[in-house]
């Protein structure tokens, strides 16, 4: 799996607007993960260099002179992975028929763009089409990771570091075996992120590591001494995870 060696992503920037194609190359000089390739101001010069470089994805401007990015996109067998930047709103559906990755609207802030990059970067780590053994998945589960901006830093955390998450408003307190960060992020838009059979939201305002719990009850777990309140919505489906990951017939009766 690509991630696992911490390959780069080799990235086009396509964009008619000079000041627009200088962010995303900012912000993409800002994210080890990715390696600007190229950019390009309009289709058809993009497709000249599709054709001598390889490009694993596409920061693609939708309204271009010449060629909208979507009918661009069209004109590709096997296209690379895309990432559409608009001004305009009315392009977001046709963008996801397109299978876009993301569709940032512009002005594009660093933070909204590294939701994108981040789901580039699991679909990069669970996308291989090949058969993988349970020795496979446990290595690639202790490799699999995220970044977030902390001040003006870009922070790796590897998955299995965490613990739990905390919501705090619009920031969200990551609480690792590590260290303890908060970023600028909701947290629903990092629940969409981490792997459903490995993390789940037990409360409007906490995400935990199902195997990472140390103890649980019917209201609350524990986790390295962090009492976590269990919400009413959310008891069915934390029961059932818990229950399966223990594999205790009792556990789904201490939760109820």
């Amino acid at each position: 799996m690509n991630m696992v060696n911490h390959k780069k992503i080799k990235c086009l920037v396509i964009d008619d607007e000079p000041p627009a194609r200088d962010i995303l190359k900012k912000h993409i000089a800002g994210v080890e993960a990715l390696e600007l390739a190229g950019d390009c101001p309009n289709a058809v010069e993009a497709l000249t260099f599709l054709q001598h470089n390889a490009i694993e994805l596409l920061f693609l401007d939708i309204q271009m002179p010449h060629l909208l990015g979507t009918s661009f996109i069209r004109t590709m067998k096997n296209p690379p992975k895309v990432i559409f930047t608009t001004a305009y709103r009315k392009f977001a559906v046709e963008g996801f028929e397109l299978n876009a990755v993301d569709y940032l609207l512009k002005p594009i802030s660093f933070e909204r763009f590294l939701q994108a990059v981040n789901k580039v970067l699991q679909i990069n780590l669970t996308g291989s089409n090949h058969t993988i053994t349970s020795t496979e998945v446990a290595s690639e589960q202790e490799n699999l990771f995220l970044y977030f901006r902390v001040d003006r830093r870009m922070v790796k955390v590897f998955l299995d570091d965490i613990l739990f998450v905390e919501s705090l408003k619009d920031y969200i307190k990551i609480v690792t075996s590590k260290k303890t960060i908060v970023t600028k992020q909701p947290i629903s838009s990092l629940e969409e992120l981490l792997p459903a059979d490995s993390f789940i939201r037990i409360h409007r305002s906490y995400i935990i590591a199902v195997n990472k719990v140390d103890s649980f009850n019917a209201d609350s777990v524990e986790i390295r001494k962090s009492e976590l309140p269990i919400g009413r919505f959310y008891k069915q489906d934390v029961g059932k995870l818990l229950n399966s990951s223990s594999g205790s017939r009792h556990a789904n009766d201490a939760i109820k």
